[in-house]
């Protein structure tokens, strides 16, 4: 039998940058290791009780099947280490003192996702990149199925 089980990725649907990004995850994940589950989605808070509607909202979070939680960068490089295409970056965030600056820069893209959305013309999650429909995601964003 095959095991179905994925850590789940939340992230905010209503950010078209969030929304592409998460687009892009899609087609990165061969081997299906993650589920996308926009926090607007009621099993969200269900799955990370202890995370304030806040707190989903400052960054992406994981919860990996053992119900450990990574958040933003930390995010990245655990999700990253699963995606064969992702390991150079995520071996890069090991490198002592890396993570520290990415969870910087990353804070600093969350605070301006949305001026950066505009900026770079992220409009109903880029267009340019179609959804990838998988079982058991959630629709990524307005434009899913378009």
């Amino acid at each position: 039998m095959k095991n179905t089980a994925r850590h789940i990725v939340l992230y905010d649907g209503d950010c078209p940058l969030c929304t592409f990004q998460m687009r892009l995850l899609t087609w990165l994940d061969w081997c299906h290791v993650v589920q996308l589950l926009p926090i607007a989605d009621p099993r969200a808070a269900a799955l990370a009780p202890g995370l304030t509607r806040a707190a989903l909202l400052e960054a992406i979070h994981c919860i990996a099947l053992d119900g450990q939680i990574h958040r933003g960068a930390r995010c990245i490089r655990f999700v990253g280490l699963r995606m064969p295409l992702l390991v150079p970056l995520a071996l890069v965030l090991w490198i002592p003192g890396v993570i520290w600056v990415a969870e910087r820069v990353y804070m600093w893209i969350s605070r301006n996702r949305h001026l950066l959305s505009r900026w770079f013309g992220c409009k109903e999650a880029c267009t340019l990149l179609p959804a990838r429909k998988r079982d058991g995601d959630a629709a990524p964003g307005p434009a899913a199925g378009k």
